[in-house]
């Protein structure tokens, strides 16, 4: 970094107003995206999913609560799991103290990984996180949504992960979904995404985009080499 540009305070002032016409040009494009997104189709969801929670065994319309609308993370965390991901805790971090502003809203927030409950809430108290977690151990519920795949799809090298047929290091991998529950507790699917998709629901990354280093992993074997569960570092 000791060969970076320095400037005067006034070159610095026309340098920074520059990348802000940038910046104010990406957040009216980002204020149009999510405009488009809100518009897509949905898709009713036809399965009656049950899942294992603190509460008992409750169906994806129960998870909405008193909402119509819910968000649910894909966590990857395996049925013989020891521990979560270390990638899905990073992002895992940056979820408590959000579920209380998402219920102004009208949106109810919820973890699932195929792990079994007891796994889940074991972790779930060791990284202190307080978001709802379910687990989905035992329906289809990961497979349908193409974020946990078949053993026969790992042998085949192939799997349909981020809308196409790919190769994936893992049997699971990460998404987020959302669903809209109406006044007769249909439930409809209306929107997913993965992979870098996800990168704008981790608060950290973005702080760290700020800096002058930045991610900084060019160099590492993969680009979220560095990261580890909080507790290990």
């Amino acid at each position: 970094m000791t060969d970076h540009a320095v400037v005067s305070k006034d070159e610095w002032l026309q340098a920074r107003r520059s990348h802000l016409a940038k910046e104010k040009e990406f957040t009216r494009l980002r204020d149009e995206l999510a405009l488009q997104r809100r518009q897509l189709p949905w898709v009713k969801v036809e399965k009656n999913y049950q899942f294992e929670t603190v509460d008992g065994t409750r169906t994806l319309a129960d998870l909405f609560g008193d909402s119509s609308q819910l968000i649910v993370q894909h966590f990857m965390f395996g049925p013989d799991w020891e521990e979560g991901c270390p990638m899905c805790s990073f992002w895992g971090d940056n979820f408590n103290g959000t579920t209380a502003h998402l219920a102004q809203r009208d949106i109810s927030f919820v973890s699932v990984s195929r792990a079994p409950l007891a796994a889940l809430q074991a972790y779930k108290n060791r990284m202190g996180w307080e978001f709802n977690w379910v687990s989905s151990l035992g329906n289809d519920f990961n497979f349908d949504y193409h974020v946990s795949f078949t053993e026969d799809e790992m042998a085949s090298g192939r799997v349909h992960y981020n809308y196409r047929e790919t190769t994936f290091p893992s049997s699971e991998g990460p998404g987020v979904s959302v669903f809209c529950r109406n006044e007769i507790d249909e439930v409809f699917h209306t929107y997913s995404c993965y992979s870098r998709g996800l990168d704008m629901l981790n608060g950290a990354y973005h702080y760290i985009d700020l800096t002058p280093k930045g991610r900084d992993e060019e160099s590492l074997p993969y680009h979220m080499a560095w990261v580890k569960r909080h507790d290990q570092y």
